[in-house]
């Protein structure tokens, strides 16, 4: 599909469908645990599909798994049956770490599993655009490093630093090619650790490296969306250097005061907690923080309704099926 034809139809369209991180909720569809999901393509694709029957998404999403990366890379990943997988450790301390950290096949790990859930998932889901999903290059080397440490090192040992991330971002737009391959529609790239660093050192050290990703992979029939869930409202200049097509922002930061600082042709997603509301809120409490941040987006083309960051497992569906209620029956004009 021409996904830039795509972009242009979201932001005129008069009525604008929700597009939140739902993925994981997906596993309780069909009745197998998180971890059954996640290591398995057929589960994952099967998932993706049972979201997208469920609930009138503006476009399917794979997981925000910001794992996936590092464990290809060698990191150890703790896992649980219903838990989001989480790195623990690091392997780069010293500069001779960082020089000797290979940069692995894609394919390795859970790689695989995730370019074929894809290609599995373009076959089974044909109405909306499909996007994958990959770690930011600052986000996977603070897993790497740690993330106190590369906050550290950044300013203390810049060229260890910058060692990682390229290596890290030259693996990124290996697996984002591959998953382009695989059918793709486009990518979210997860890099809310960005979120933390002052612009002078979120360009340096982040976005200089996420604009090599996006100049590599997109074309007229594949984007990049950027979603940082930090601090983002310092950083608009930084991150609008990326050249992404779209941004996705978290409930740190105000969706209106984010949006009056956007250009009005760039899609705007965001940005209700997927914690305090849609996890911990019931239907009335989902439905009033909704409305309250569709309020405050009334009158910007370019805002598409979406949670501040990826849902969480067992997230009630009656929460989340207020959300795309409210969406739905909102006054857009």
């Amino acid at each position: 599909m021409n996904i830039l034809k795509w972009i242009d139809e979201i932001i005129n369209a008069t009525v604008k469908k929700p597009m939140p991180v739902l993925s994981f909720p997906g596993a309780r569809l069909l009745e197998i645990t998180v971890l059954e999901m996640i290591k398995s393509a057929d589960n994952q694709a099967r998932c993706m599909k049972a979201v997208a029957d469920r609930f009138d998404t503006l476009a399917s999403v794979s997981l925000m798994d910001l794992s996936v990366e590092a464990e290809a890379f060698g990191s150890e990943v703790k896992f649980g049956e219903n838990d989001v997988p989480t790195v623990i450790g690091s392997i780069v301390d010293t500069k001779e770490d960082a020089e000797n950290l290979k940069i692995p096949r894609v394919g390795e790990g859970r790689t695989g599993v995730c370019i074929e859930a894809i290609k599995k998932a373009k076959a089974l889901i044909t109405d909306r655009p499909v996007f994958a999903g990959v770690i930011g290059p600052f986000s996977l080397s603070g897993r790497l490093m740690d993330m106190t440490e590369i906050m550290v090192k950044s300013l203390t040992e810049p060229e260890l630093t910058h060692v990682v991330l390229s290596k890290a971002t030259e693996f990124i737009t290996r697996y984002a090619l591959s998953l382009k391959a695989a059918g793709a529609d486009g990518l979210i790239i997860a890099e809310p650790a960005a979120g933390l660093l002052s612009p002078a050192i979120c360009k340096e050290f982040s976005s200089g490296y996420v604009k090599k990703i996006v100049d590599a992979v997109s074309d007229y029939s594949f984007i990049v969306i950027y979603h940082n869930c930090g601090n983002t409202l310092p950083l608009i200049d930084s991150i609008l250097s990326i050249g992404a097509k779209a941004y996705h922002f978290g409930n740190a930061v105000d969706i209106e005061e984010i949006l009056k600082k956007m250009p009005s042709d760039v899609p705007v997603m965001g940005n209700l907690s997927p914690s305090e509301h849609l996890l911990g809120g019931t239907p009335a409490t989902v439905a009033k923080a909704t409305k309250q941040m569709l309020k405050k987006a009334k009158g910007y083309k370019n805002y598409i309704p979406s949670s501040g960051c990826d849902i969480p497992p067992l997230t009630p569906f009656e929460n989340i099926e207020a959300f795309f209620e409210t969406v739905k029956n909102w006054k857009w004009e």
